[in-house]
């Protein structure tokens, strides 16, 4: 741990946000446990008790600060996560692309809403329990490592932080493994410890992204259906209700009339918003070996030149590639292929457990 500061420290109302608030004022920094408010409405964004948007979420939060013995505020920023997380969910599906709203939110909320806040009122960093490793390198830069935990690891979905917030950002349970922070919660009596991780995408019910986009976008969306076409004969295999509910690799839920010749399952393999049509065809024509990223972030110094990894999913694998940067543009030669990668989804550049930094896809091939 550094030397203290005054920290907020983001409790989310998980056991994960609790142990690091707890181990961060246990380390001699001045702590102060703050829940976000993300929606004036939680109930509309999430039921139960397995998001980051509920009730309970604020109570559960309330309690573990109570227990630690730290100050604790609820912060209300429902309207700017709104605007840079839900709507910008909204308008890539709509666009046929594929957003990963846990990036966004880490960016625009919880390392720059929150960050900004906590700086202008006199703290010196933000702490959560996000499963990532910070130290300093040679250069007096702060690195951003994977976590031990490679099951937990979560330094994917934080691959969009810079420098400025690295400096200013605490992750006090990079070096634990899970069940050793469930432990340690039970043992400060903190009721969070049996809690269920939150999965899914805290604003949508059910994980119903189809059906959350239909209701929400109404007049909005690019179409309200069209047509399922098999990519090698341009027949038309069936109906759909908006082009929002497919994501480019997607097996389940394409309700396609008859199976193909060859007996070997479908993938999507193109959405097309403007005319509505969904294109469809083997798991072979996904393959793809070159990615072009755009609106590149930088955890430290901007690269030329990586020979390094690559990953593209949350809980996807490493995958060694070659990375070079031009100006706002970075293409990857991947040196094995990938299947399923869709425009929209980030690809994070490491090099071994070092996060170099993200970018968001703009084409594959």
């Amino acid at each position: 741990m550094s030397a203290p500061r005054r920290v907020v420290a983001a409790m989310s109302g998980g056991v994960d946000s609790a142990v690091a608030a707890a181990r961060a004022h246990e380390a001699g920094h001045d702590v102060t446990g703050v829940h976000l408010a993300l929606s004036r409405n939680p109930a509309s964004y999430r039921s139960g008790a397995r998001g980051c948007c509920t009730i309970e979420d604020a109570n559960d939060a309330r309690r573990a600060a109570d227990v630690i013995g730290i100050p604790f505020y609820v912060w209300d920023l429902s309207e700017r996560f709104h605007d840079d997380v839900v709507v910008d969910f909204m308008d890539e599906y709509a666009a046929g692309r594929t957003p990963n709203p846990c990036l966004r939110c880490n960016e625009k909320i919880k390392f720059a809403a929150v960050l900004e806040r906590a700086l202008a009122l006199g703290y010196d960093a933000v702490a959560t329990g996000h499963y990532a490793q910070l130290v300093t390198g040679a250069d007096g830069l702060v690195e951003m490592h994977r976590a031990v935990d490679d099951g937990k690891d979560q330094s994917y979905v934080l691959g969009v932080l810079d420098q400025h917030q690295l400096a200013h950002s605490l992750f006090p349970l990079g070096d634990s493994p899970k069940s050793e922070v469930r432990a340690e919660a039970a043992r400060r009596g903190l009721l969070v410890a049996d809690k269920p991780d939150s999965h899914d995408i805290c604003f949508v019910a059910d994980g119903d992204n189809a059906g959350w986009l239909r209701e929400k976008l109404g007049e909005r969306a690019p179409n309200h259906g069209g047509a399922i076409v098999d990519a090698d004969t341009g027949e038309e295999l069936g109906r759909h209700e908006g082009t929002y509910g497919f994501t480019i690799g997607q097996r389940k839920g394409l309700r396609i009339g008859r199976p193909a010749p060859d007996g070997k399952p479908r993938f999507v393999l193109d959405i097309e918003p403007v005319s509505g049509t969904v294109t469809v065809g083997a798991r072979e024509r996904l393959a793809v070996r070159q990615l072009t990223g755009i609106k590149p972030r930088w955890c430290g110094t901007v690269p030329r030149v990586v020979e390094g990894t690559v990953q593209l999913r949350a809980h996807g694998a490493e995958l060694p590639a070659t990375v070079r940067v031009s100006g706002d543009e970075v293409a990857v030669e991947l040196h094995e292929p990938a299947y399923g990668i869709a425009p929209g989804q980030a690809a994070v550049v490491y090099d071994g457990t070092r996060v170099v930094g993200s970018a968001t896809i703009a084409s594959t091939a």
